[in-house]
């Protein structure tokens, strides 16, 4: 039988959101062309935009509401008074029969197809002028889960053609310019995935804070998916680097955070409210939502989807409790990101230092300062006041309109896919989420500072600091002869340097891993036995949903190490072993019972020395387990492995023996291990040095303080450590000299080149192959460098 007002999804596309709005569009585009690539949609049907517009004009509402719009623009009537009458006029109509009868009888099909009496069904609402690629209208209009019964799904759908007129949905067209009566509203009718019994999220096929293209980035947390896009739980994150997803036995998830995931929604057991909030147990908090090979099959939908629409996604994601089986719920345009320039961005930097007072994640890369207004009830809107700070516990899509005027928002819970991050990032207000004590550290009135400028994590300052903005245009970058690479640290901030044109990471040091995300010693994490109580609490409060204390180690190193391998790839990513000194060591959890007490740390037992001792040994193996599993289960083949403070050549053979034994054989699997050249006898005897290595790095810090004999770390010598001193220059220059005639690569990674540029221009004229210089130094560095080989 023929619908006028009903379509199948199976029978609509993304050509049709005239028809029944963008949502169910894409909805429908998903069921017939993605369902036989694997991608899973709940099946269901879409009433169409005539429905909406024959409702209206057999309702004879709309000449009320068309004059309750004119008074909101002639100021006769406020925002609040103009949603709640038109709601009121919708909601006090009926449904002609005929649509009734229509949406009746879908839904008793629908039932009979899935082999259910009463089938609970989501009710989504879908506006024809949503999800445009410059327009995402998140949340604006409102959805109903677990509707079961002819009665309650016709209510439900009433309600859906209400919520176009929510104060939100108004000011969120108004802000867009779009006519009010020009956007009609299509209901869709799924098939209820039981998310309740399993959990739920969001997936953006880009790096939201960055627009990173090459990963897709998950939240997932227990329960229905609300609670993650309204910001009111901390969910799980998982990263997945998309262009290794079709590599044979890769498995590139490159970040796995667990999340606080303190409360849940379920449905409700009884009564007139669908839904409930629940805390969860403890057990539930500390284990992933996702497992593996879940995180993967998401990553494989993900990139598929952004695939066929030819742009960037923001999808939602469920999980059916009873079947085990993951849905697409959802999937429109990313609207912030993919619009901005892949060639330019601006980068934002403190002028002064200063110390943090909150953290969270960052939204977007800006920086801004003013007064805090601390808004916990959005029935206070009213009092905030045009570029505050808004500081609350989270939001949703009433917050907008308040939103719309802040200069930047820090909220206490939600992650990088709740409503504040996603209307953040499309209001381009900086925000801070998650801070966990915002509202109660936060004082009304208190000048502070926000900064998202470091990655992905934000931070708040107390006072009015100083900032400063640059518009850096990549594209006018030159290419050069040398190889420019980049010393990348902090995997939070790995994707902010995206765009630079780098040959790859030239430094990406272990213990920035260690000591920022791993925070225990390798040793006490192996014998925990030989440590105190409270260290002992708190590897557990850090290793919470992994197998073991080791296996903690080894994937977060190995992810960090993957996450700073990912901006670049293919292009080789140089990862130098832990090379702490005892004292840092000794700073880790657990660590002061593992590390000897040295005079001079800095000429002490660090570097090459560890790896092959017993002390040291077991900490060792698990460095190289990560190594394995980064460049053989997650699949960065491009990483290679640097040894830092190799004292001999007896030492080197001692070091890559180790290694070997723990499964990382030079030349297998195309494995390249390189040397630090930081000692004078890696200079000296660098021809026997280079029958062991595959390729040299300097290191200029130690070098210098070895050569003139001066301690990096004092004050009261500071003047006399210079890079530039002829001594250290004819050593480089030895070395490079050394490195060519072996037929062996040799670059620098130290700062020198970074903070001058006539040395930079003296490594040009030695010829020397790369330069690996901090990113913040990349634009200028690059054309000093470009000008010294043009000059040659």
């Amino acid at each position: 039988m023929a619908h006028r007002f009903v379509l199948w999804f199976e029978d609509i596309g993304i050509a049709d959101v005239p028809l029944v709005g963008g949502k169910n569009a894409s909805l429908g585009e998903m069921v017939r062309e993605l369902g036989r690539s694997g991608v899973r949609v709940p099946t269901g049907f879409a009433t169409t935009a005539e429905a909406f517009r024959v409702f209206l004009a057999e309702s004879g509402i709309e000449p009320a509401m068309r004059e309750q719009i004119r008074r909101y623009h002639a100021a006769e009537a406020s925002l609040s008074e103009t949603g709640s009458h038109i709601r009121a006029l919708i909601l006090g109509s009926r449904f002609p029969d005929a649509l009734t009868g229509e949406i009746r009888a879908a839904y008793d099909d629908l039932a009979a197809r899935l082999g259910v009496k009463e089938l609970a069904v989501a009710v989504r609402s879908s506006a024809t002028a949503e999800d445009l690629p410059d327009a995402s209208f998140a949340g604006q209009q409102e959805t109903f889960l677990n509707i079961r019964g002819h009665r309650a799904l016709l209510d439900a759908c009433l309600r859906c053609f209400a919520s176009l007129y929510t104060d939100r949905a108004i000011s969120y067209r108004e802000a867009k310019g779009f006519d009010h009566f020009a956007v009609a509203l299509s209901i869709g009718v799924q098939q209820m995935v039981r998310a309740d019994l399993a959990g739920s999220g969001v997936i953006f096929t880009i790096d939201t804070e960055s627009g990173f293209p090459h990963v897709a980035t998950i939240s997932a947390a227990w329960g229905l998916g609300e609670p993650v896009v309204q910001g009111s739980v901390d969910p799980d994150k998982y990263v997945v680097f998309k262009p290794l997803l079709e590599q044979p036995g890769a498995r590139p998830i490159i970040e796995k955070t667990c999340g606080a995931k303190a409360i849940k929604m379920l449905y409700a057991r009884s009564g007139a409210k669908r839904t409930r909030i629940v805390r969860t147990t403890p057990a539930a908090r500390g284990a992933f939502v996702l497992n593996d090979d879940e995180i993967i099959e998401l990553g494989r939908w993900a990139a598929a989807v952004e695939k066929h629409y030819g742009r960037p996604m923001d999808l939602e994601w469920a999980k059916d409790g009873e079947t085990g089986l993951l849905y697409l719920v959802q999937a429109r345009p990313e609207t912030v990101q993919s619009g901005l320039s892949r060639s330019s961005f601006l980068r934002y930097s403190m002028k002064t230092r200063s110390t943090p007072i909150l953290t969270g994640a960052a939204v977007g890369s800006a920086i801004a300062a003013g007064k805090a207004c601390v808004i916990r009830d959005v029935a206070d809107i009213a009092r905030f006041p045009d570029g505050a700070i808004l500081v609350t516990a989270n939001t949703d899509p009433d917050w907008v309109p308040m939103m719309k005027r802040a200069a930047g928002i820090i909220t206490d819970h939600g992650g990088n896919t709740s409503h504040a991050a996603i209307v953040s990032r499309e209001l381009g207000v900086p925000a801070v989420i998650g801070t966990k004590k915002a509202t109660s550290l936060l004082n009304e009135g208190q000048a502070i500072t926000l900064s998202c400028a470091s990655g992905e994590n934000g931070v708040v300052y107390d006072g009015l600091i100083d900032f400063e903005c640059e518009d850096i245009d990549v594209g006018a970058l030159p290419d050069t002869r040398t190889r420019v690479m980049v010393n990348i640290a902090e995997p939070s901030a790995a994707f902010q340097w995206w765009r630079l044109p780098a040959k790859g990471v030239g430094l990406a040091r272990m213990e920035f891993i260690i000591n920022n995300l791993i925070k225990a010693h390798p040793m006490a994490l192996l014998h925990p036995e030989r440590i105190g109580r409270e260290d002992q609490r708190r590897i557990g409060e850090l290793t919470k949903g992994h197998a073991s204390p080791a296996d903690y180690f080894v994937d977060t190193l190995a992810r960090g190490i993957a996450k700073l391998a990912a901006p670049y790839y293919p292009h080789p990513a140089i990862v130098r072993l832990s090379d702490f000194k005892t004292n840092e060591y000794a700073h880790l959890v657990g660590g002061a019972v593992f590390e000897p007490s040295e005079e001079n740390p800095m000429l002490g037992f660090r570097g090459a020395s560890r790896y092959y001792d017993e002390r040291y040994r077991e900490g060792f193996a698990l460095e190289c387990r990560a190594l394995r599993k980064v460049r053989e289960e997650i699949g960065f083949a491009n990483v290679i492995v640097m040894v830092p403070f190799c004292r001999t050549p007896a030492e080197a053979d001692r070091v890559i023996a180790a290694m070997a034994e723990n499964g990382l054989r030079r030349g297998e699997a195309a494995l390249q291990i390189y040397m630090m050249c930081e000692i004078p006898s890696n200079v000296i005897l660098a021809e026997e040095f280079a029958e062991r290595f595959d390729g040299f790095s300097i290191g200029s810090n130690d070098l210098t303080q070895l050569v003139l004999g001066v301690d990096r770390d004092s004050e009261q010598l500071a003047k006399l450590f210079d890079e530039r001193d002829p001594a250290v220059k004819h050593m480089i220059a030895e070395a490079i000299a050394k490195a060519h005639a072996a037929r062996i690569p040799i670059g620098i990674c130290g700062l020198a080149p970074s903070n001058y540029p006539d040395f930079a221009e003296f490594l040009v004229a030695e010829r020397i192959d790369s330069i690996s210089l901090n990113p913040d130094s990349f634009v200028r560095t690059i054309r000093t460098i470009a000008a010294a080989e043009s000059a040659m």
